[in-house]
This record gives structure tokens, C-alpha cells and sequence, in this order.
């Protein structure tokens, strides 16, 4: 697999000026083409990661992460890219575990590869630890497959096998609503182990206002699912 060509790296972000830099360069070690997708920032962060060989694509105001990864699947795909490697602008991805994904992919043949951070989780907040836990275990049930890490952003996605599903979450709760819909589409998905880092940084990740959506999110899913039954 000509991962050079065929795969773009994919970066949402919101307001990451202090890291987004540092996180082009380490990508761009591994895959050439990074497409980063400002969601309405205030700060530099388009000038940071164009200033270190990203392509920009802006959303003039805050849409939420599902539209801005959205929009960056679209934009890749018109570039004629195959595969979408996510991942966040704040860091706590490392780009030294990117080839565990990809030969992941290649070793496979998953659709889906995503990042397991519950394997070694030491360094995760406790809360976060078992909230992402009980997400991972309800939406397993729902999917009807072993899920290990519903929530982790860092992923390794075939674009073709994306454009066969419908997408609709514009916030945090795409992370689940990809793994959903790849289930009922009988689409391979396959989890590596990788790193846990977390900074001092302030989480994007509002603790009520998306624990609700997800919730919402969550039981629509379950009545779809009920009902197609």
C-alpha cells in the first residue's frame, strides 16, 4: 500500500494554536499530506499549521468536531485521497504510532482501524477512564461486536467504505456514530494499542453538554436499531 499517496491525515481543531504546529510536523514524518480543519478558531491556528505544510480548510464559525471531520472526509476524497488517518490538534495522539495503524490496515484488510487507549490507560483521568469504559461497553451492545475504545479520535479510515454510510452528528458523538454505522454495514474494524498523553490543556470535551447529546445520539441509535430489526 502506497500510504504516502493514497492517505491524507486528518486534523479537526478548535482554537489549538499552542500545539497544532508541533502536531503537523510529527505527522508529516509519516504521511506527507495533512489537511487541517479550522472550526472557526480565534487564535492562529490556521497561520501555525499552513506555516508548517498543512492544507487549511476553515469553517468561518464553530460547527462542533463531527462537521469539521465532515468536511475534511469530503475534501480529502476530491483530492482523490483513499484513506483518512484522524486525529486531534491537541496532542494527546503520538505520531510515532501512526504505522501501527496502517499495518494494522494492510495486515488485516479493516475499513476501520482505531486507537485502543484503554489497553494501557494508566495516564487517563479517572473519570474519563470509566466514562469512555461505559460508552465503549453500551455501544458494543448496540453494535453487536467487542468494541475496546469507542471514543478515540486517532483513526485510520477507508474513504470509500465511509461514502457507503450516512453521517449526520456534528459534535463528539461522531466517534460513536462511525463505529455504529460500520457495524450495521458488516464493515471490518480492527483496534491497536496506542499511547495515552494528556497535557495540561483544558479538554474540548464539555463534561454535561456532551454527555447529553451523546445521550440523545445514543438512544436514537437504539431506537433505529430496535426498529430495523
Amino acid at each position: 500500500m502506497d500510504w504516502q499517496r493514497q492517505c491524507a491525515a486528518l486534523i479537526p481543531c478548535f482554537n489549538e494554536s499552542a500545539n497544532i504546529a508541533e502536531v503537523v510536523r510529527g505527522v508529516r514524518a509519516h504521511l506527507p499530506s495533512v489537511i487541517v480543519v479550522d472550526d472557526g478558531s480565534t487564535d492562529a491556528t490556521s497561520e501555525a499549521a499552513a506555516a508548517n505544510g498543512a492544507k487549511i480548510q476553515r469553517h468561518e464559525t464553530k460547527q462542533g468536531k463531527g462537521a469539521a471531520l465532515r468536511t475534511g472526509f469530503q475534501n480529502a476524497r476530491e483530492q482523490g485521497f483513499r484513506w483518512a488517518l484522524t486525529l486531534d490538534g491537541d496532542g494527546q495522539h503520538a505520531s510515532d504510532d501512526i504505522p501501527k495503524l496502517l499495518q494494522c490496515a494492510e495486515q488485516t484488510g479493516a475499513a476501520l482501524v482505531v486507537g485502543n487507549r484503554l489497553a494501557g490507560c494508566e495516564n487517563m483521568p479517572w473519570l474519563r477512564r470509566q466514562v469512555n469504559r461505559w460508552m465503549t461497553r453500551r455501544l458494543a451492545r448496540l453494535a453487536g461486536i467487542p468494541l475496546a475504545d469507542s471514543q478515540c479520535g486517532f483513526r485510520l479510515i477507508n474513504l470509500e467504505a465511509l461514502a457507503t454510510v450516512t453521517l449526520a452528528t456534528n459534535h463528539f458523538e461522531i466517534e460513536s456514530e462511525v463505529l455504529l454505522a460500520f457495524a450495521r454495514a458488516s464493515l471490518a474494524i480492527e483496534f491497536v494499542p496506542v499511547q495515552v498523553i494528556y497535557r495540561a490543556e483544558r479538554s474540548k470535551i464539555h463534561p454535561w453538554r456532551d454527555t447529553i447529546r451523546w445521550f440523545r445520539w445514543w438512544r436514537h441509535a437504539r431506537k433505529t436499531n430496535v426498529l430495523q430489526r
